[in-house]
């Protein structure tokens, strides 16, 4: 059985490739803003009990705030800082429970479901994230010529929500290097010397990062919007 466990789900992001200095979280994506589908998603999973907001300072991080709450979460707020793992810190720092599954609020299609398996695998083996295979044809480069082709059977392509045994995340942001700017939780997990579970991720499960991305988005939650 799954213990309860708590959420964090970071929007502090200021949104620079995407929304000209407005909070990427408070996007409009099919008629709400971008943080409230992962809020939403966050609020049905039976598995979480509470969760924790990162947000950016000020006016517009009580807009974020609000969007969050209005999606049916209610959680406790913190600022967040200028590198991820900073805003992880300061969310980690506000959690309670055993496990904790921390979430990018720009990846809205992320559903209950995900959340319940990765968090499944947490409580086992202490760390879960979701990966999928890779399409296209890698290769590592010199300059602008082709190396060397990369193997795709080694390489997965790394999503959110991810999953731990707090006091595992704990430790690996106490112990790595204040300097590295980590690209997620799980790598700081792994650096530490834990194992890092994969669970399969969704491919919907896409991270939205560019303007022109936002039609792409806008079909996919559609149909959920109309619930």
């Amino acid at each position: 059985m799954v213990p309860p466990a708590c959420a964090i789900l970071l929007a502090a992001g200021a949104g620079t490739r995407l929304a000209a200095g407005r909070p990427k979280a408070l996007v409009e994506i099919a008629g709400r803003p971008l943080v409230a589908w992962s809020a939403a998603a966050i609020a049905a999973t039976a598995e979480i009990t509470a969760s924790v907001l990162v947000v950016p300072q000020g006016a517009e991080g009580e807009e974020v705030a609000g969007a969050a709450r209005a999606a049916g979460l209610s959680p406790e707020v913190v600022t967040g800082g200028a590198r991820r793992r900073d805003s992880v810190a300061a969310g980690l720092a506000a959690v309670e429970h055993a496990l904790v599954v921390v979430h990018d609020a720009a990846r809205p299609l992320a559903g209950p479901g995900l959340f319940a398996r990765l968090l499944a695998t947490a409580a086992e083996k202490g760390a879960a994230i979701p990966a999928l295979p890779v399409a296209d044809t890698l290769v590592r480069v010199a300059g602008d010529l082709v190396d060397e082709p990369c193997d795709r059977a080694e390489i997965l392509a790394v999503q959110t929500p991810q999953a731990f045994r707090t006091d595992l995340l704990r430790r690996a942001h106490a112990e790595a290097d204040p300097a590295w700017d980590a690209p997620d939780d799980g790598a700081m997990v792994r650096r530490l010397g834990h194992s890092v579970h994969v669970v399969a991720g969704d491919p919907a499960n896409r991270k939205l990062t560019w303007s022109g991305e936002i039609p792409w988005f806008e079909a996919m939650l559609a149909g959920r919007a109309a619930r």
